[in-house]
Parts: structure tokens; C-alpha cells; sequence
């Protein structure tokens, strides 16, 4: 009788220590999500000053300045990881056009408010890139735990569900040494 009470409170202490162990990994996913999306959003906020100090050198530029700004609209609306992860490789792609813009322009590269602003942005692409990094190891470590015995038995009699990782659409991009120009 004793060693089944024994046996019993073990069972039940290990479902206890494994399901919360479950949670706290699915917590630290979602708080590196939600890192990602503080610094999404940052970026954001930075364009449309980026854009107003560009339009003031290149006004002409109407093409470049509306593609930035459907981007980031798209980026706005976008939700989950997926979708999240294709919009902002857009994204990316329009304010690369309108740096290429903003180098026909010395005023403009020389201006502070401007150089001030691509700091910043630079500075969030590096917050964002250490964002994405905790968010996948995060990931990591959640998809091994649903995944691995004998967690994988209470994920799924919990609900727990994978992540997709933030992945970048374009490797052959990534891959390609960037292009320096003095």
C-alpha cells in the first residue's frame, strides 16, 4: 500500500515538474516574440521621419516613397510568425531603395537629422537581429520539449503546439558578401 502511495506521488510530482517546465518554455517563447515585435515596431516608428527627411532632398522620388510606405503597412497588419517574416523581408527591401535613393543625395547623407534617424534604424536592426536570435532559441528549446519523451506525451495532452522559427525568406541574399563602396 505504501509503495504504491510512493509511486503515485512520484507520477505526480514528475506530471507537475514536466508540465510546468512546459510553461516556462512557452512563456520565454512568447516574451521573446513579444521582444520582436517591441523592436518591429520601433522601426516602424522610425520611417515615416526617415521618409519626411528624404522627401525634402528627393522629392521626385514618389515610387520609392510609396513602395516604403505600403511596406510598412503590410509590416503593421501583419501577424504571427509567418506572415510577420514576410512582411518585413519586404520591408527591408523598400528601405534598401530608399537608402539607394538617399546616396544620390550628399546633402541629404550630410544632413543630421537624417544620419541621426539611419543610426537609430541601424541600431534597431541589431535589436531586432538579437531578438530573432532569443526567439529561435527559444523556439529551439520549446519544439525539443514537445517533441522529446516523456514531455511529449503531456504536450500533447495539454495542447501544446510547435513554433515556426524567424527565418529570413532569401538566403541567397544572406549569403552574398555585401557590396563596400568607398
Amino acid at each position: 500500500m505504501w509503495i504504491a502511495i510512493i509511486v503515485a506521488v512520484v507520477v505526480v510530482g514528475a506530471v507537475i515538474f514536466l508540465y510546468n517546465s512546459l510553461v516556462k518554455t512557452k512563456v520565454r517563447t512568447d516574451e521573446a516574440w513579444s521582444d520582436i515585435t517591441v523592436q518591429l515596431k520601433r522601426r516602424l516608428d522610425l520611417v515615416p521621419n526617415l521618409i519626411n527627411t528624404v522627401k525634402g532632398y528627393a522629392s521626385h522620388e514618389k515610387e520609392v516613397f510609396n513602395d516604403v510606405t505600403q511596406a510598412r503597412a503590410q509590416a503593421m497588419q501583419a501577424d504571427g510568425v509567418k506572415e510577420t517574416e514576410s512582411a518585413e523581408n519586404m520591408f527591408e527591401n523598400a528601405l534598401k531603395s530608399l537608402f539607394a535613393v538617399s546616396e544620390d543625395y550628399p546633402d541629404l547623407k550630410a544632413d543630421q537629422n537624417f544620419r541621426q534617424l539611419q543610426e537609430e534604424l541601424v541600431d534597431t536592426e541589431n535589436k531586432i537581429q538579437a531578438a530573432r536570435r532569443f526567439y529561435n532559441g527559444a523556439v529551439r528549446d520549446l519544439n525539443t520539449k514537445i517533441r522529446v519523451f516523456p514531455t511529449n506525451m503531456l504536450a500533447k495532452l495539454f495542447g501544446f503546439q510547435q513554433r515556426d522559427f524567424f527565418e529570413v525568406d532569401d538566403m541567397a541574399a544572406v549569403r552574398k558578401p555585401p557590396k563596400v563602396d568607398f
